[in-house]
């Protein structure tokens, strides 16, 4: 992998990570420009799980929703943040409390108006546990500590 000197702080910039970022026990592992993909690392806390022991359904989504976000986040040099209008997830194995996954988040296309974006999640093996993609536009990046959006 061909990895940039795109760092944390460049996505983060000053401020600490989104909220979200904790409730995912996500840490950004590094950025391939060529490839156009952010590689994050979660650690599945228990409070994402079923009784099943697996992380439920929608909590999927937010860890690969995560890492295809930073991947654009990175892309734009820190300067933007995409916004979905929609994500299509495939659940392919089961995602076991504890486990420590590997994310993969890629812009397959970024335009003016509307990104393309990819991501899969993998175990320690490399299999595939979950894929997504996502359709969203292209928002300026929030500041750090700036007042949350209001719904009109």
């Amino acid at each position: 992998m061909n990895e940039s000197s795109v760092g944390s702080d460049d996505i983060f910039g000053d401020g600490p990570p989104s909220p979200h970022s904790s409730l995912l026990a996500s840490e950004f592992v590094g950025w391939d420009e060529a490839a156009q993909t952010a590689t994050m690392r979660f650690t599945v806390q228990e409070q994402m799980c079923t009784w099943r022991g697996g992380v439920q359904g929608g909590l999927v989504a937010g860890y690969l929703d995560d890492v295809m976000g930073y991947a654009y986040v990175a892309a734009s040099g820190g300067r933007e943040a995409p916004l979905n209008l929609d994500l299509s997830l495939s659940l392919i194995r089961l995602i076991p409390q504890g486990a420590v996954i590997t994310g993969k988040g890629r812009v397959v296309k970024a335009g003016r108006r509307v990104l393309f974006l990819e991501g899969e999640l993998l175990d320690e093996e490399g299999r595939i546990l979950a894929r997504a993609t996502s359709t969203a536009i292209p928002t300026p990046k929030p500041p750090p500590g700036h007042a949350p959006l209001e719904n009109p």
